[in-house]
């Protein structure tokens, strides 16, 4: 296997493809190029690794070995059974295979997936006399399989869990957002380390996390394990002189201008949880509060939020009656301040009653979401 130009492709939540490209390309990435839901790119293992360590986008790196054109569920096992999987990884590592599809003719895609795990399996019986055992909850070795119409390409991941999953979140709230997308969010609303950040419906404090993680220069892939570590072309030494030099660079724990709020106290001690298990105490400010009656803790700043949905029965007729008096507090309380808020109701300018600036598409899982922005002046035009 040639260590140099390997193919990758990096997916993420989808709305921030734009967000990932930049942040490839300034991690080294060559011929990086935007799809759907995520990026394909080039490069070495070095760069694979160091992806896999800097990156806040990404959901995680898949390394692209190969794929071809198929007809049928026979040609698709055909072409699993050519590569020479020994070579990328030993008998006794765990397998799971897990397949995507776009406009796939084949009738079951279950049965298809089967197939390639039959192929890797006949493929390692045949060179060692022994085969890899499944295991589908904490596999060793994740293989994906990606089926167009009349293509079938093959990855290793070699991420291993999410990398979303930093490493670092003892608790969730009822409605937990991914870290990746917590970031893109950051990213999208131009907030820079050193000026304040307030999430007043903070919830167990993901935003709040990634924002300290960002202020401090925390490599947000420096406290977990990879895939990587368990393929055979594993470059230990390279590994850790990527990890050492980025705990090197980290910035000193000490308390930023990150500001959370929330209205329930179990929330809030979820998020304190959260930043003691990282290590993060006392970096951002908590207190609770009600937002519609807290002052904003700065003369100016960036808000960036994730307030409830309304996504169940019931719940509609409670926002329609949260979201203007959410804009009163706005151009109350927080004049000088650019919000970035997080929804799924789409007529959420309408109900908040203040002209959003900017209205970015972004998915939450599979939820279909708006990040609107709102630069708030003393006397904000009104809707």
């Amino acid at each position: 296997m040639d260590k140099k130009d390997q193919r990758f492709f990096a997916p993420c939540p989808r709305g921030l493809e734009a967000l990932l490209v930049t942040e490839l390309a300034g991690l080294g990435a060559q011929d990086v190029a935007a799809g759907f839901g995520g990026v394909a790119f080039a490069g070495d293992f070095t760069l694979c690794y160091r992806i896999n360590l800097h990156s806040r986008i990404a959901s995680r790196v898949l390394w692209r070995i190969g794929g071809g054109e198929y007809r049928d569920e026979e040609d698709v096992y055909q072409g699993a059974l050519s590569f020479n999987w020994p070579d990328f990884f030993s008998v006794d590592r765990t397998i799971v295979v897990k397949m995507t599809a776009q406009k796939s003719p084949l009738k079951s895609l279950e049965f298809t997936t089967l197939r390639i795990k039959d192929a890797v399996c006949d493929r390692f019986r045949e060179a060692t006399g022994e085969r890899p055992n499944v295991d589908i909850r904490e596999p060793d070795v994740r293989i994906y399989a990606f089926l167009t119409s009349d293509t079938c390409t093959l990855y290793l991941d070699t991420s291993g869990d999410s990398l979303f999953k930093r490493g670092l979140r003892k608790q969730a709230g009822a409605a937990p957002l991914n870290e990746n997308l917590a970031a893109g969010m950051l990213m999208l609303s131009g907030w820079q380390p050193g000026t304040p950040l307030f999430d007043p419906m903070c919830g167990s404090g993901t935003i709040l996390m990634e924002a300290a993680l960002m202020a401090l220069n925390i490599a947000p892939g420096s406290r977990r394990s990879f895939g990587f570590m368990k393929l055979s072309n594993f470059d230990a030494v390279v590994w850790n002189k990527l990890r050492d030099t980025a705990i090197a660079a980290q910035q000193p724990v000490e308390p930023q201008a990150i500001y959370g709020r929330d209205l329930f106290g179990d929330s809030l001690r979820d998020a304190q949880v959260n930043l003691e298990a990282a290590g993060l105490s006392g970096v951002v400010q908590l207190k609770q509060g009600n937002v519609l009656e807290v002052p904003a803790p700065a003369e100016s700043g960036t808000i960036v939020t994730n307030p409830p949905y309304g996504v169940r029965i019931g719940e509609q007729a409670e926002l329609a009656e949260f979201y203007p008096k959410l804009g009163d507090w706005l151009k109350r309380k927080c004049a000088g301040w650019n919000a970035y808020i997080l929804s799924a109701d789409m007529l959420l300018p309408k109900l908040i009653r203040l002209s959003a600036s900017k209205r970015t598409p972004l998915f939450n899982g599979a939820l279909e979401c708006r990040l609107f922005e709102y630069k708030v002046v003393a006397g904000s035009a009104r809707k």
